[in-house]
């Protein structure tokens, strides 16, 4: 079996993807675009709670023999409670995904929620939720050989939520945990594409390869564990349900408005 093009090793509870000069994003810690040769996925230990995110995640990498400069992470990293040896990848096309996911922290959003009183919630507020929080968090990294265009790389973000949501509903009931992120990445001299929606190659390729991913992950982590996936917020270790309600409301017209528009 030939490499993934976005070819990954695991060490000393790190996970590695590796792909040169990649142009990355990312909705984890200091997240935002980066380029760099490698991305990282970095399991901690259970009752972590290290504030001090940039020392500790550079001090992993250097004691799995992974490179950190003088202290300033190389690459994009994310972190999660799921061993890294659950950790399992896909590929379709130009596209490669891995995947860690744990269900011990689900977010649930309840289509008619009932309202709690706030004084009785035990719930952590989203705000709040770090990356300690629980034994959970669904980590998603993907990456595609094609060259997106301005844009298409941010929507690769929502292409790969969609699908880790879609593929949590059905396996889980849930979509997704409090602590859940995600890094996609794009070879900017790779064969150009203008768009990155479900429609697109690329977005399809990346459906496929976040749901098989993410599928193979739970399957090995709950068999790994010996436990069972809950099956509602009140049997996880930690979860949170969205019982607010917001109000809804039609955007004016502009003739409506008092005041004529600055």
């Amino acid at each position: 079996m030939t490499a993934p093009a976005y070819d990954a090793v695991r060490r000393a509870g790190v996970l590695r993807v590796r792909r040169p000069d990649t142009e990355w994003l990312s909705t984890g810690w200091n997240g935002g675009r980066r380029t760099a040769d490698c991305a990282y996925n970095i399991s901690v230990p259970e009752g972590w709670e290290r504030t001090s995110l940039g020392p500790y995640i550079g001090d992993r990498l250097e004691r799995a023999g992974f490179e950190s400069t003088a202290g300033d992470v190389a690459g994009p990293a994310l972190l999660t409670g799921v061993d890294i040896a659950d950790a399992r990848g896909a590929r379709c096309g130009s596209v490669t995904a891995y995947a860690t996911a744990g269900i011990s922290n689900p977010a649930a959003l309840p289509m008619e929620p009932t309202p709690t009183d706030p004084s009785e919630s035990t719930a952590v507020e989203a705000d709040d939720a770090g990356p300690g929080q629980g034994r959970g968090t669904v980590n998603v990294i993907v990456g595609t050989t094609r060259a997106l265009a301005s844009g298409a790389l941010e929507n690769l973000i929502a292409v790969a939520a969609e699908a880790k949501a879609a593929t949590l509903l059905a396996e889980t009931g849930f979509p997704g945990t409090t602590t859940d992120a995600i890094i996609v990445g794009h070879d900017p001299s790779g064969s150009s594409a203008a768009f990155s929606g479900s429609g697109t190659d690329v977005g399809a390729a990346v459906r496929a390869c976040v749901r098989e991913a993410v599928r193979a992950s739970l399957s090995a982590h709950y068999a790994t564990a010996n436990a069972e996936l809950p099956a509602a917020v009140d049997d996880a270790t930690y979860g949170v349900s969205t019982t607010r309600r917001a109000d809804v409301f039609q955007p004016m017209l502009a003739s409506e408005r008092s005041q004529p528009d600055s």
